[in-house]
């Protein structure tokens, strides 16, 4: 019979229980450990190690190259999702490259008038707030 094994550590449930749902579709068995213990009182997790997703140690390496290949498909699924046709704006997001920004026109205006030539935007994508 097989050991669990500690195979990676997280700060929020949802990031272990989104990988450990990733694992499940592609028939790996894992668990969750220190979840509840670390939600209800989070100064314990450098204490603990952090919540803990684990599995067999037969399904190691299975699991390593399921999670690699998923976050590799999801980097590219973003990079392709980047570029719209007819963008509203000629510029970028000068943190990721996407052309799907937004005028932010609360942090620049008041009552809908304008006080600045520039304007604040902000890119669906990566977040980042930027001044053009």
């Amino acid at each position: 019979m097989s050991n669990l094994v500690r195979f990676k550590f997280y700060e929020s449930a949802l990031e272990a229980n989104r990988d450990k749902q990733i694992l499940a579709e592609n028939g790996v068995n894992s668990f969750i450990a220190n979840e509840q213990l670390i939600q209800s009182d989070w100064l314990l997790s450098q204490a603990v190690g952090g919540i803990q997703l684990q599995v067999f140690e037969d399904d190691l390496e299975k699991a390593k190259e399921i999670l690699k290949n998923y976050n590799d498909n999801e980097a590219y699924s973003l990079e392709v999702e980047h570029t719209i046709t007819n963008p509203e704006f000629d510029f970028v997001c000068p943190k990721c490259g996407s052309n799907h920004i937004y005028r932010d026109d609360s942090a620049t205006s008041f009552f809908g008038i304008s006080f600045l030539t520039s304007h604040q935007f902000k890119c669906y994508y990566c977040g980042n707030e930027f001044i053009h």
